[in-house]
């Protein structure tokens, strides 16, 4: 990941290839992403610069896992908006934050906006080519970056915890780290995720499990507990943010 790409070829000498919706990125079409990047960017950072995080219980997980590299953070994908927040907040402590995006056109404004954050990027997709993103999950930990997994993503079921993450974490010996928020006001989207979006000017509290590491030689069963106990984490996790918030 840290390798300088090679030039870009002309689009006149090689054109894009189509996405499986048979759009292709265009001259064009990158000219309007780059103008919308930074509306996209400014409406992410008026969230969290209007919503108050007043509490991070379990900051100290995230501190004592890191003190010995990456991790693998984990949380369910309608808390992606302050779960986020947090990990970026954690590059004082040498974490660089990594997000596996779709390959196609849908990616790229995403890609770019992850970039903009001050994330890195892993171009694949766990629907279409999840072995590959393994494989590049797991360079991108040899290389130092904690690649962020949503486990019920990238379409669901809604929290179901599915079993890449776990993988990920077993191969490469690093840890899960279990994250999940609460806020006093929200709106949730009638999506398959039924996405969080904290209203402006809520109080956040964020909650940080202990990190989870998976030991090598996991049969099915072993890894459908395993599958069970951290979707039991992520729920852990949320509760202590939810008592954090009303105690504050």
């Amino acid at each position: 990941m840290t390798d300088r790409p090679a030039p870009a070829e002309s689009p006149r000498a090689r054109p894009e290839p189509p996405t499986r919706s048979g759009r292709r990125l265009t001259p064009l079409r990158r000219l309007l992403y780059r103008l919308a990047l930074p509306i996209a960017l400014a409406l992410v950072r008026f969230w969290w610069g209007t919503c108050r995080i007043v509490r991070v219980v379990g900051d100290e997980h995230a501190a004592a896992a890191l003190a010995d590299g990456p991790v693998i953070p984990v949380y369910w994908h309608q808390h992606q908006l302050f779960c986020v927040r947090v990990l970026l907040k954690q590059r004082r402590r040498g974490l660089a934050l990594g997000f596996l995006i779709s390959p196609s056109v849908d990616g790229e404004l995403p890609a770019m906006l992850a970039l903009r954050a001050g994330a890195h990027v892993v171009r694949g997709s766990s629907s279409n080519t999840g072995a590959r993103a393994l494989r590049d999950y797991y360079a991108a930990l040899q290389q130092g970056v904690s690649p962020a997994i949503t486990p019920d993503g990238p379409y669901g079921p809604r929290c179901q915890f599915k079993p890449g993450a776990i993988l990920l974490a077993q191969i490469s010996g690093r840890p899960m780290l279990p994250l999940a928020f609460h806020a006093n006001r929200v709106f949730r989207f009638r999506t398959w995720d039924r996405f969080v979006l904290p209203l402006p000017f809520a109080r956040v509290a964020v909650a940080i499990g202990a990190p989870r590491y998976v030991p090598k030689g996991l049969d099915a069963a072993a890894l459908a507990r395993w599958q069970t106990e951290m979707a039991e984490a992520l729920y852990a996790a949320y509760r202590a943010a939810r008592e954090a918030l009303a105690s504050d």
